[in-house]
């Protein structure tokens, strides 16, 4: 289905695995930093974005800083001049949100916000690229990606009672679905895609199917998608938004490198604690709970909410337990309250948070010290210095609420049957779509305060980097990641995790002024384009060569044009050799090397030699 899609946008019909593709742009999502791409564009003579439908989303609803809150508000007006959307502070997490509102299947989306992976859930392509990607997107239509591959995932059978949509995902996990993406990423040369089908996924809500595609950037997934039939017709239709149906399936007989099958029927209720670990809830059952969120930007569906509100009605949230609802979407919240849900979860002792983007990312309502914290929300990248929640449904949630520690929520013993209301509120009054009287004077205040985008340092000939663990760059202060090079050129960092490279890659453009290269047994395809897009080289190394390094004060790499493309490269190390594979292909590696990302023409192709 990914390639269906991209080629219906590309010159090319059928890309080879791993070509650089120019392919037309449907959606641009911005929910990170819209104002670097702003400026890119600018500089480049961007007046007004072409495409289907551009929106930045504001995350930033609490705030004791007026500077920081001017700078959001001139972002979000200066969109506004160029064409894209504002959704405002309060409009719920960008995630859900654009998933009822804005997404619709059969369409290429591209995002800096990787939770975006989500809205695969109604059958949309979302791939995380870089901000200069973003740029040239709004100002010319199209952007370069590689071409992907699929792995499927069938789905058969029925949920149990007290099991669902985020049970199914954690199952996933602990069934070594992300194993299946490594291997199947290093065999091919290409990244992966989650394609999800089988008989039962027609039985899944349009919100469950985006509970499973949000696992993708965890597995290091490139995006997931989903079919997008009746049951996405009828989601549409309550969306009052029909006319953006578009069916999409695999063809018959259709290639895909691996499948993997789950019986819905067999997966039990299971939790993700906070060491990583999938673990059914009795393995940790006593444990006391400090904390409690429900809702978040995934992992949680309506249906969700009207379940733990059926399940702890009456019920009293015990002393010592702190029990937050951030409400997904304002869409969700008010259907929660029109029903009387709500008032329902506010008598059990909810306190009803902003949807703030620093929920989710542990900024703000951090885990407590003593006692388990619980969301239903997906995690952020484990890495050091950042307290780790379990991740649990809304039904473990709501036992966890009732009784004070954790526990299954089979407990319950009675199952709830819950109607989800199918008259929606559609009225979107938190996006704006066009720019108001007023406002141009706000732009150009915003235009004059915009970053000036700075070029990736240059990485022309041979360089000795300071070689640094990434857990320990990552779990120290910035001030002193910059003062460990003691005069050394920059860094390189060597990782053991996936959670420790995706936290690198997405913020790439801050480190990018000392940290010039990134080392790891595996580093996604589209986590190569964001570090090479910041003049940072991803770096493949095998177990030996991780094991020789660790205790090395400093790694020569040699010259791009010495390095061989998809190949290994033999670099000394101590009175040995280690062999690493510099992962960037074609436009990538010119990007690695500190050269601005070229603006491609629509419809272009760029391969790269084999």
């Amino acid at each position: 289905m990914a390639q269906k899609i991209l080629s219906a946008r590309s010159s090319k019909a059928t890309p080879a695995r791993g070509d650089m593709v120019v392919a037309s742009v449907d959606q641009i999502v911005f929910a990170r930093s819209p104002r670097k791409a702003y400026a890119e564009a600018a500089a480049a003579g961007f007046k007004k974005t072409s495409v289907e439908v551009a929106v930045a989303y504001d995350g930033r609803c609490v705030s004791s800083d007026p500077a920081a809150d001017d700078a959001a508000r001139a972002s979000l007006t200066e969109g506004l001049s160029h064409g894209v959307w504002a959704a405002r502070a309060g409009v719920g997490f960008p995630a859900p949100v654009h998933l009822e509102r804005l997404a619709s299947p059969a369409r290429l989306c591209v995002t800096d916000e990787p939770r975006l992976a989500a809205v695969g859930g109604i059958g949309m392509l979302t791939l995380v690229v870089p901000t200069s990607s973003l740029a040239g997107a709004l100002g010319h239509g199209t952007v370069l990606v590689r071409a992907p591959v699929s792995v499927q995932v069938l789905l058969s059978g029925r949920l149990r009672p007290f099991v669902c949509a985020r049970d199914v995902a954690l199952e996933l996990i602990r069934r070594g679905l992300g194993d299946v993406v490594q291997r199947v990423e290093e065999s091919r040369g290409a990244p992966v895609i989650l394609e999800f089908g089988g008989p039962s996924a027609r039985l899944l809500s349009v919100g469950e199917r985006g509970v499973l595609a949000g696992l993708a950037p965890q597995i290091g997934a490139a995006a997931a998608l989903f079919v997008s039939d009746e049951r996405t017709e009828v989601f549409l239709r309550d969306q009052r938004r029909s006319k953006a149906h578009r069916a999409l399936a695999p063809d018959a007989g259709a290639p895909c490198e691996e499948v993997v099958n789950v019986d819905l029927g067999a997966v039990d209720p299971l939790l993700l604690d906070d060491n990583g670990q999938v673990r059914a809830p009795r393995d940790l059952a006593g444990q006391p709970v400090s904390q409690v969120l429900l809702g978040g930007d995934g992992g949680v569906t309506l249906r969700d909410l009207f379940a733990a509100a059926t399940l702890l009605k009456s019920k009293r949230v015990p002393s010592g337990l702190d029990f937050l609802l951030a409400a997904p979407s304002r869409q969700m919240l008010e259907v929660l309250a029109s029903a009387g849900a709500l008032t329902d979860l506010i008598a059990t002792g909810a306190r009803l948070v902003e949807p703030d983007a620093r929920v989710v990312s542990g900024e703000i309502y951090t885990p407590p010290r003593a006692g388990v914290s619980i969301h239903t929300f997906d995690p952020e990248p484990r890495t050091p210095g950042r307290r780790a929640a379990v991740v649990a449904s809304a039904e473990t949630l709501a036992y966890a609420v009732a009784t004070g520690e954790v526990g299954d929520p089979r407990s319950f013993k009675r199952p709830v049957r819950v109607t989800v209301p199918r008259a929606l509120p559609t009225d979107d009054v938190l996006i704006a779509r066009k720019a108001e009287r007023g406002d141009s004077a706000a732009s150009g205040r915003g235009k004059r305060d915009a970053p000036v985008a700075s070029a990736p340092p240059q990485w022309k000939a041979a360089q000795t980097l300071l070689l640094v663990e990434g857990a320990a760059f990552l779990g120290a202060l910035p001030e002193a990641r910059r003062e460990s090079l003691n005069g050394e050129a920059g860094m390189a960092l060597l990782c053991t995790t996936l959670d420790e490279v995706r936290e690198l890659a997405h913020g790439a453009a801050e480190i990018a002024g000392y940290v010039r290269a990134v080392m790891a047994p595996y580093i996604p395809g589209g986590l190569v384009a964001l570090l090479s897009a910041s003049g940072i080289a991803a770096i493949r190394l095998d177990a030996v060569a991780a094991k020789s390094l660790r205790g090395q004060r400093t790694i020569a790499l040699p010259a791009p044009g010495q390095w061989p493309e998809g190949a290994a490269a033999a670099v000394p190390s101590g009175s040995s050799k280690v062999s690493l594979t510099w992962l960037a292909l074609g436009a990538e590696r010119t990007w690695a090397t500190g050269a601005r990302p070229a603006s491609p023409a629509a419809g272009g192709h760029v391969g790269h030699p084999r």
